[in-house]
């Protein structure tokens, strides 16, 4: 019984969704996304509300019927909100820099590393050491930061590389000497 998919998403004044059998599209203030529902899950839309309902109780319905509604929900919220990742950086000499269409990283390598920002994400360095990750695609969002998080994640000795804000690293002690 997937609680989830039962429930119906309100949908903002500022965002407009068209509903074309299977496809939802949502425009708004920050962007607009679609997305292709399965065949079998009827979706309506009723005044400032979208429902979605399951063919039958099979496990694989009822599992595809909370994803799909999570789907679109955070579709609506995007474009109408946004989302935002922060990353930390730790480390002496460790910095990132943001240009207009890249994000520059010098992480203790031998050189530095230019990460591309695609298309619909905006990356901001307030500071050499924190960076801003921001969007109206959730999943886009979330790709970007763990692929810059990727380039050097946090080590366990001294906690140097970068890491979510608020994320905790467990520290390993060093070799101890007897």
């Amino acid at each position: 019984m997937s609680r989830v998919g039962r429930k119906e998403i309100s949908i903002p004044n500022e965002v407009k969704v068209q509903v074309d059998g299977n496809n939802v599209r949502a425009e708004g203030p920050k962007g607009s996304l679609d997305i292709k529902v399965p065949i079998e899950f009827k979706v309506t839309h009723k005044d400032n509300t979208i429902a979605i309902t399951r063919p039958s109780d099979e496990k694989r319905d009822i599992a595809l019927h909370g994803l799909y509604r999570s789907l679109v929900n955070n579709m609506i919220i995007g474009v109408s909100k946004g989302y935002v990742k922060e990353l930390e950086i730790q480390g002496v000499g460790y910095k990132a820099q943001a240009q207009p269409k890249s994000l520059t990283l010098a992480l203790g390598f031998s050189h530095k590393i230019d990460f591309l920002i695609p298309e619909g994400i905006t990356i901001k360095t307030p500071k050499p050491t924190h960076i801003i990750v921001e969007g109206f695609d959730k999943k886009l969002v979330g790709e970007v930061a763990a692929t810059i998080r990727s380039y050097h994640r946090p080590e366990p000795y001294k906690g140097k590389g970068i890491r979510y804000k608020g994320e905790y690293v467990r520290r390993k002690a060093g070799k101890a000497v007897v």
